[in-house]
C-alpha cells in the first residue's frame, strides 16, 4: 500500500498532473467497494441496516440486486454506455456498481430531473446524441470503430475533450456541449454514490432515520465527532488539513 501521510497523489502535485491508478489505495477488507479497494477498509455500512427503518431498507437493499437488462438504450448503444460509464468513474475491474443500468432504468421510467436547460433537449435525447457523438469522434478523429473499441487512452482523451467543450460537428451541433457534460456527469454520479458499494469507498454511514446521529462535534477534531458505527480511515489526518499544510 502506497504512503497515505503525504499528498503526493493528489493530480495537481504530479508531474503529467493526473491521479495516479486507484490501486494505491488499501484493499478492502470488510464488506464491499468498487474493485475492492478505499480509504475505509474495515467499514461496511450494511452493517447499520437493521437501524434503518423498513422502507428505506428495501429501497437501498435493492440496488444491490443483480441488473437486469436495458430498457431505454439499444443493443447498438450500450457498448459505448458502458464504456463511457467506466472511463469516467475508473470503474475499470470488478466489482463495479452498475451505473450504466441504473442511468437506463431512470431514463426508461421518464424519472428525470424536473428541470431542462433551454438551450438542450430532453435529457433522454441528450444521452442518445453523446453517445453517438462519441462513437463519431472515435471514428473521425483516432480512426475507432466506436469508442467502446478503442483503447483507454483514446476514451480518456475523448472525455477529457467531451468535458472541455471541444467536440464539434455531427451529433455534437445539436447539443450545447458543455451543458451536455453536465447532465451526463450529473446522471452518472447519482447513480454511482447511490449505491452501498460507493458508501463503503467514502466511509458514508448510510440513511440516519430513525437511528439520528449522536456526535454532533467535538472539541478535539474529527476523531471525537466519529459515530460509534464508523471506523477510522486508512490515515488519521483530515486531508482537507493536508493539502493546505502542503500548499503553505
Amino acid at each position: 500500500m502506497a504512503d497515505t501521510s503525504r499528498p503526493h497523489h493528489l493530480p495537481n502535485l504530479r508531474a503529467d498532473r493526473q491521479p495516479p491508478h486507484p490501486s494505491w489505495l488499501p484493499r478492502q477488507r470488510r464488506g464491499i467497494t468498487p474493485q475492492m479497494i478505499g480509504r475505509y477498509p474495515d467499514f461496511d455500512v450494511l452493517t447499520t441496516a437493521e437501524s434503518w427503518d423498513e422502507a428505506t431498507r428495501q429501497v437501498v437493499l435493492a440496488r444491490l440486486e443483480p441488473p437486469g437488462p436495458l430498457r431505454f438504450f439499444t443493443a447498438a448503444e450500450e457498448p459505448t454506455l458502458r464504456a463511457f460509464c467506466d472511463i469516467v468513474l475508473a470503474q475499470d475491474r470488478e466489482p463495479r456498481v452498475p451505473v450504466a443500468e441504473f442511468v437506463d432504468a431512470k431514463l426508461a421510467d421518464g424519472q428525470l430531473d424536473g428541470y431542462q436547460y433551454a438551450d438542450m433537449p430532453d435529457d433522454r435525447q441528450t444521452w442518445r446524441l453523446v453517445l453517438c457523438g462519441l462513437d463519431e469522434a472515435a471514428r473521425e478523429r483516432y480512426g475507432k470503430e466506436s469508442f467502446a473499441a478503442a483503447e483507454v487512452a483514446t476514451q480518456l482523451a475523448l472525455v477529457d475533450q467531451f468535458c472541455r467543450a471541444r467536440l464539434r460537428g455531427g451529433s455534437w451541433a445539436q447539443l450545447n456541449v458543455s451543458r451536455a457534460w453536465s447532465v451526463c456527469m450529473r446522471m452518472t454520479l447519482s447513480a454511482f454514490y447511490s449505491h452501498p458499494w460507493a458508501w463503503n469507498e467514502i466511509g458514508f454511514g448510510g440513511p440516519a432515520y430513525p437511528r439520528g446521529f449522536m456526535r454532533l462535534g467535538g472539541p478535539s477534531g474529527p476523531a471525537a465527532a466519529r459515530e460509534p458505527f464508523e471506523t477510522r480511515g486508512a490515515l488519521d489526518k483530515d486531508p482537507v488539513e493536508l493539502v493546505q499544510e502542503e500548499g503553505a
